[in-house]
């Protein structure tokens, strides 16, 4: 109540109270929408299925999947830090925001590669899961180098294109029709015939 009044909301013509209620209404119905066919919870969690609900990442997700990798770990076990939960979500939320500007505005590239905050975090990770492997080993100091320098094809192959695997088997995925749309476009395919 207070913003209202800070606002001057019950100063204001009627008409323009209803202009601000129906519009904050759409608004609001168009945010839950958008949320819903975008599938927003699964970002929460760590199922992989959650990385191709736009289809920028099926390349990426299909070398995974046939990769010794898809046994053991999960896109964010490599992909987001693991040093703290707040860490955690902040970076998935930075970085999935920063995907779904580039894939709803059609700048993804047509190559994917990590930036520079990704590798960071992607060598933190291999060196979190592979400590027996590289136990007293530090790769700056001993190698000067990221794992993913020489293990470049580990889990994800060659393959970093967007057209390098347009055939892949990957899950389906959710229509983002509402059944009862579908259901009211095939009536009337079928009243047309």
């Amino acid at each position: 109540m207070k913003f209202l009044q800070r606002i001057g909301f019950q100063s204001m013509p009627s008409k323009l109270k209803s202009a601000c209620l129906i519009s904050l209404g759409a608004f609001s119905g168009m945010a839950v929408y958008v949320a819903n066919i975008s599938q927003a919870a699964s970002y929460l969690s760590d199922d992989p299925e959650a990385c191709i609900n736009c289809h920028i990442m099926t390349p990426q997700y299909a070398s995974w999947q046939h990769s010794s990798h898809a046994r053991v770990a999960s896109c964010n076990d490599c992909h987001v830090p693991h040093d703290s939960v707040l860490r955690k979500y902040y970076f998935k939320a930075m970085d999935g925001g920063r995907h779904s500007a580039m894939f709803t505005l059609r700048m993804e590239p047509q190559v994917i590669k990590a930036r520079e905050e990704s590798v960071k975090v992607i060598q933190a990770n291999c060196m979190r899961c592979h400590t027996d492997q590289v136990h007293g080993a530090t790769t700056e100091a001993a190698f000067s180098r990221n794992c993913t320098e020489c293990h470049r094809e580990v889990p994800h192959g060659r393959v970093n294109s967007l057209s390098s695997t347009p055939n892949a088997a990957v899950p389906e995925q959710r229509s983002v029709i509402p059944d009862w749309m579908r259901a009211l476009k095939n009536s009337q395919e079928t009243q047309d015939k």
